[in-house]
């Protein structure tokens, strides 16, 4: 190998280990506390009449209790309330069902 030649290989070996070495990934810092969840966005039901209604205030009622807003054994009372509520929506008593509801949200703390 004629002695010119071996200038220009090693100045390619080092140009070649110089970029592999550019393209090995670098390891970020440790985050030492776990990245805070999310919750979902909460995605109310529609419509009109007791059935959604109860139906609205169930969603939210779950919602707080997974966020930590509510505490469960207050989710767990508020939901047997809303339970009783909608056996009257779906019985007809329209009315009694919407009052129960009422009842219930005041009871609780809720609009």
């Amino acid at each position: 190998m004629p002695a010119s030649r071996l200038p220009m290989r090693l100045s390619l070996v080092v140009l070649a280990a110089a970029t592999l070495g550019a393209c090995q990934q670098r390891s970020g810092p440790k985050v030492s506390e776990p990245s805070p969840l999310v919750p979902a966005p909460l995605v109310l039901p529609t419509g009109s009449g007791c059935g959604p209604e109860i139906a609205r205030t169930k969603a939210i009622v779950d919602s707080d209790v997974a966020t930590g807003n509510l505490n469960k054994p207050v989710g767990d009372r508020f939901n047997a309330d809303l339970s009783q509520a909608a056996a009257k929506c779906a019985a007809g008593k329209f009315g009694e069902a919407l009052h129960l509801l009422a009842a219930a949200k005041s009871r609780y703390g809720y609009r």
